[in-house]
């Protein structure tokens, strides 16, 4: 068997990227050191395995690690059967796994993969939004959000500010590492999606100081401190600003209009039959309480054939008639993250929340975050690797993907992911079966 397609860089490809995150797993502190049955860098690579194939649960997995090849492909030395995963896997921090995306990141923005991702002047845009991963009436843990609803039942939940970096004109998004939502220590108070966000814009500072961002998010985040927060961490931002939410900002944008301080511009797009209508003001007081916090208020009415689309937002950055399709661009970008990445993870394939289920201890933490770092493996040979941009224009669905995949893993010995990526390219010739009978 054999394939012809152009160089791509190795280290970035998925064997190359599995290669650095089984290393990393090896590193992180065992608490149950006494297991020499089962090393605990075997139990996390092994789950990141199970997310990459798409298993819709721990059982179906097993029954891949007992009867197919799961081990030669992924490079592993054991694997768990289920019961044995979620023992090893329970007491882990979650925390412990969040250098694991900076690890892949790296090597991304080493190799220039991330350039095709710059929206303006050299930032990136980063989209957030919050996502439930986790819900039932009678599990619970001490991680664990709660709603009481007016019945007097509780609903016991997990929840996440998730990240990735977007490009309106790029397919492909890159995630990063989300920010749990959680009870603080010595509260009884739900967290909320904001405080989050700002857990992870500081994370995110610490982890990636090089890497310049545009900061998009809901309305949410419109007051002073999230606001002043970004600034501080040297965060732009492009905020979505909801028409009606925001009664004081309205007020004062109608006014600046009446004086002739607002500009209009139009630009026609006649690939899409589609006429573009921006407005901005530059300036405005964001709130009556904080007129010191002040941004630029930008709005954008898509006329097509048949309807009209309306969004707005504000942001600090400079607004002109140059780059105020680009910034309107980047702020709608913020929706591919819940209709691509957050879709993704839930729907077409992945099974985020059969798969993980709850579990004791930390468990449901740290299969989100497995899940996840299995979506960024996934995410960066999709943008970098020749052979796997093939099989995708072979295949041209995602779902036909995992299902081939899968299934050469019960069928093939194969010895990487590359030869993996190969077979679903080009086939494997099966042997006809060799017939036994008996001449007694």
């Amino acid at each position: 068997m054999s394939m012809v397609v152009p160089q791509g860089r190795k280290y970035l490809c998925a064997d190359a990227l599995f290669r650095l995150l089984h290393e990393h797993c090896a590193c992180i502190a065992d608490a149950g050191a006494d297991d020499v049955e089962m090393p605990l860098g075997d139990a996390l690579r092994s789950a990141l395995a199970m997310f990459a194939l798409k298993a819709p649960a721990l059982r179906s997995f097993d029954k891949q690690r007992a009867e197919g090849h799961v081990q030669t492909i992924y490079g592993l030395d054991h694997v768990p059967c289920d019961t044995q995963m979620r023992e090893r896997l329970a007491p882990v921090a979650p925390e412990s796994l969040r250098h694991s995306c900076t690890l892949v990141l790296r090597p991304l923005q080493r190799g220039q993969a991330l350039a095709p991702l710059v929206l303006l002047d050299g930032q990136y845009v980063v989209a957030l939004d919050g996502t439930k991963y986790f819900s039932s009436t009678t599990l619970l843990c001490a991680a664990c959000l709660h709603k009481e609803h007016r019945n007097g039942s509780m609903t016991y939940f997990h929840q996440r500010v998730g990240a990735a970096i977007l490009q309106p004109d790029c397919r492909e998004g890159i995630p990063l590492m989300p920010a749990p939502i959680v009870k603080q220590e010595g509260t009884q108070k739900n967290d909320g999606e904001r405080k989050a966000a700002n857990r992870f814009i500081t994370q995110r500072r610490q982890e990636h100081p090089p890497r310049p961002c545009i900061i998009t998010d809901d309305a949410l985040s419109a007051p002073a401190p999230p606001i002043e927060t970004r600034h501080d961490d040297s965060c732009h931002d492009i905020l979505e600003v909801q028409e009606g939410d925001h009664a004081y900002l309205g007020t004062q944008v109608q006014a600046a209009e009446a004086a002739g301080r607002g500009t209009s511009y139009e630009r026609h797009d006649r690939a899409a039959a589609m006429v573009h209508a921006f407005r901005f003001v530059k300036d405005m007081p964001l709130k009556r309480s904080r007129g010191d916090v002040r941004g630029n208020v930008i709005a954008d009415w898509e006329r097509g054939p048949e309807q009209v689309q309306h969004c707005s937002g504000v942001t600090a950055l400079r607004v002109s008639k140059r780059n105020v399709s680009k910034l309107m661009r980047g702020g709608r970008a913020r929706w591919k993250i819940a209709n691509e990445p957050f879709n993704t993870l839930k729907n077409p394939g992945s099974h985020c929340e059969p798969n993980s289920g709850h579990g004791e201890q930390t468990l449901s933490g740290v299969f989100a975050r497995l899940m996840m770092l299995a979506f960024v493996v996934e995410q960066t040979p999709q943008r970098c690797c020749a052979v796997w941009r093939a099989v995708w224009a072979k295949l041209g669905r995602k779902r036909l993907w995992w299902e081939r995949m899968s299934a050469l893993c019960y069928d093939y010995r194969l010895q990487a992911m590359r030869a993996l990526l190969e077979a679903l390219s080009s086939g494997c010739a099966k042997s006809p079966p060799m017939i036994l009978t008996d001449s007694s």
